[in-house]
């Protein structure tokens, strides 16, 4: 762990530079708007270690699987989202010497993530070899307004020379993905473009067709009014179109080059319309100009930050973490288009593919559950919906009835090239099944039950009752060979948490089929004539329900992770030698498969989801005997931790895990940043505030809050939608609770019930 950036409620600051640190601030100050994202890279040209990233949403690739073993069920490729044309750069030359501060003296570097207003700030000073000092700075964002554009302003100013400036603003689609089995050009050229001030450049994947079309134009200002160049020309390579504007300027004036960008693809316009409607973007971009156009982005970003702000008085580093991530998850997920999902590292980096995880239904649906309407996360169900038939296919390859929603997708189809996750980790499906239920217990609307929500159920329902296995000398049904949610055991017998998410799955199909039956019998018919529900299959999941094993470690009073837990030998984290953590960069996966260590909650996952399935007591027991054992080196951990913790009255212990959760990528906890940051575990810091802190549930239509006051905290307030009411809770040595937008409704404080009023404030 590193505190590198300074504490700033608003702002991540790094206040020098350290090339050995670069790929954690690249990761860190990363853009996005839901449409496409870019790391923290620099502009100008840098022959440092850098991470280079461009990412479009929905672009991805099929990267094709390479073992030197094949068995039947294994994923022919292993999606990726694609790194594409590289729309930021601008070469920078100062009497002809090429700007690289990796090859330079820089003073008074600065680079600073404006979380507020959603832009990225650079300055330094720097000497070259010739000795000309020089003082740079620029500032750039991706609209939130219009998602197609993006926009930089890059300034440079002589200190001690006369001389010429040149920018050479280029659109460079020769990028390659550095996470990838075996090197591969992924793209194609299919058009490009330069003239004095526009060029576009067109690529297209060799895979899936898909094409992007940037577009970019530009206008110099010195001293603050605009000029021409002195001289332009323009530049033509593969794959590569730039500008090339010089300027004769003296010592102490200021040369600006504003950068305006457009990027649109193939899955939002024909490719006959690409070109068009990339130059009309970019046209009305510098048009508007720099100024107007980040003052429309701002404004988009205020009004999220009056949706869904989280405010922390009296711990500085607490709000930076909080808002760090809500600024993330803002960034990477808009909700606008159905067909898109939530990577684990959004638009920050290239691990994990880019693809969809099961941390969508169980980490992030709830954070926009209460931040935005409820059409958007409707969305991600829908997404999941819209897979079924895959989900139908993945089952088949691996000779099972039913749906197995994939690990790791972008179309349906399971892409993950990890044979103990893949086809091991079948958890995922019951997550699938829980995100329905949360969604229809937040919003109300069962409706989406009936029309899209029991066929998903009936079918992962009937993958459950495939999978288990009858074991007639005990009468349970036992599921074997699985990997649960703690990935440092594989191949396992009896994961608590996937029997009882199996079972819970069942009960709720039964229950929603009864539902539906109930009340709408025609569309029950109809539903069972195209699906094939029958009643003996009913039966069975019942039978199944009843005579589930689950394992239960009598000695200790808890659930036993998996049936050989308890042969490890058992020993806790903080007897573990200086030096042995994470033990993920440290050990070798062997001694970590036979170690007691878990990776990220796996039996408190299960106990968090049902949590009225268990008294006090027993989630006490259960806590005491496994947090423990946990090394929290999944990002997804430390949240379900907290938020327990919260429950059983352990307030110092919630507030040192939602510090972890929240810094978990500000302060390199795992050393793992560099990579892309933890955008899917970012909802769990809010879920930790909310759920944890905050106590919010929903039970039986109603909404529930039990909050207190973390010891370092003098005030903490957070807003919720519920139901088409936006209400604001506000923590003090009082309770204050406003329902700030719509119809007056019941809420539950402490278990009594209090009515709200909109506007009126109830203070307890």
């Amino acid at each position: 762990m590193k505190q590198y950036f300074n504490e700033n409620e608003w702002l991540i600051i790094e206040n020098a530079f350290d090339p050995d640190y670069n790929r954690v601030s690249e990761s860190v100050m990363s853009l996005g708007n839901g449409h496409m994202g870019i790391r923290g890279n620099f502009e100008e040209k840098y022959s440092g270690d850098s991470l280079q990233g461009t990412y479009y949403a929905g672009i991805y690739y099929p990267d094709k699987t390479k073992v030197g073993w094949w068995k039947n069920g294994y994923p022919n490729f292993f999606a990726k989202v694609l790194n594409g044309i590289n729309f930021i750069g601008i070469r920078v030359h100062i009497n002809d010497l090429e700007l690289d501060i990796a090859k330079c003296s820089v003073s008074d570097f600065k680079r600073v993530l404006n979380m507020q207003h959603g832009y990225l700030e650079r300055s330094f000073i720097v000497e070259d070899k010739n000795n000309n000092i020089t003082k740079v700075s620029c500032k750039r964002f991706l609209s939130m307004y219009d998602s197609k554009v993006a926009a930089i302003k890059y300034s440079v100013t002589p200190i001690n020379y006369n001389g010429k400036i040149t920018f050479s603003p280029y659109l460079d689609g020769k990028v390659v993905n550095e996470d990838s089995n075996y090197d591969e050009y992924f793209w194609n050229e299919i058009d490009k473009v330069a003239t004095d001030n526009l060029c576009y450049l067109t690529m297209q994947t060799k895979k899936m067709d898909f094409r992007v079309t940037c577009a970019m134009k530009h206008e110099l200002l010195k001293n603050g009014i605009n000029i021409d160049a002195d001289k332009n020309s323009i530049i033509i390579e593969d794959n590569y179109v730039a500008n090339k504007v010089e300027n004769i300027i003296s010592m102490g004036e200021e040369i600006i080059l504003i950068k305006y960008i457009s990027a649109v693809t193939n899955r939002d316009f024909n490719n006959n319309e690409l070109v068009t409607k990339a130059k009309e973007a970019v046209n009305k971009a510098k048009e508007i100009g720099f100024n107007r156009l980040i003052s429309k982005h701002i404004e988009v970003w205020e009004q999220k930050w009056q949706e869904n702000d989280i405010i922390i008085k009296g711990d500085e580093k607490a709000q930076q973490g909080i808002r760090f991530n809500i600024f993330h998850l803002n960034q990477t997920y808009t909700g606008k288009d159905p067909r898109l999902n939530i990577g684990p590292k959004g638009f920050t980096g290239e691990k994990y593919g880019g693809s969809t995880y099961w941390d969508t239904e169980a980490y992030c649906l709830p954070f926009y559950l209460s931040t935005a309407p409820s059409e958007l996360a409707k969305n991600l169900l829908i997404y999941r919906y819209n897979h079924l038939e895959k989900a139908k296919e993945n089952a088949k390859k691996l000779g099972l009835k039913g749906a197995l929603y994939p690990m790791v997708t972008m179309n349906g189809e399971e892409c993950h090239n990890e044979w103990e996750i893949t086809f091991e980790e079948i958890h995922r499906n019951g997550a699938i099944a829980y995100a329905i239920y949360n969604y229809v217990n937040y919003t109300g609307d069962k409706d989406y039950l009936k029309d899209y929500g029991i066929e998903v159920l009936v079918e992962i329902s009937r993958f459950w009752a495939d999978r288990v296995n009858y074991n007639k000398l005990k009468d349970k049904y036992m599921i074997l060979g699985v990997t649960g949610p703690n990935e440092y055991e594989n191949n396992v017998n009896n994961n608590w948490y996937t029997n009882t998410i199996a079972a819970w799955t069942l009960d709720y199909a039964i229950k929603v089929i009864d539902y539906i039956n109930e009340n709408y019998k025609d569309i029950y018919n109809m539903i069972s004539n195209k699906i094939g529900l029958n009643k003996k299959e009913i039966t069975k999941w019942k039978e199944i329900i009843d005579k589930m094993y689950y394992p239960y470690i009598k000695e200790e009073g808890v659930f036993g992770q998996q049936d050989g837990y308890m042969d490890k030998e058992q020993i806790l984290v903080k007897d573990l030698p200086e030096g042995n953590l994470p033990i993920n960069k440290n050990w070798s996966w062997d001694r970590i498969l036979r170690s007691c260590f878990i990776k990220q909650a796996d039996v408190m996952q299960g106990i968090y989801m049902f949590n009225e399935r268990y008294d006090i007591n027993t989630i006490k027991r259960n806590f005491d005997f496994y947090e423990p054992r946990t090394v929290h080196e999944s990002s997804l951990s430390p949240c379900i931790y907290s938020i327990i913790a919260c429950q059983l009255g352990y307030k110092e212990k919630a507030y040192d895990l939602y510090l972890r959760t929240a810094r978990l990528d500000l302060d390199n906890y795992n050393c793992d940043t560099d990579d892309g940051l933890h955008i899917t575990s970012m909802a769990g810091t809010w879920m930790s505030i909310v759920h944890g802190f905050g106590g919010l549930e929903v039970k039986n239509n109603e909404l529930f809050l039990a909050p207190f006051l973390p010891k370092a905290w003098k005030e903490y307030s957070f807003r919720v939608m519920f139901r088409s009411r936006i209400i604001n809770v506000c923590v003090n040595d009082y309770i204050k609770i406003t329902l700030v937008k719509g119809k007056d409704i019941s809420v539950y404080l402490y278990n009594q019930k209090y009515y709200l009023v909109e506007n009126n404030v109830l203070e307890i």
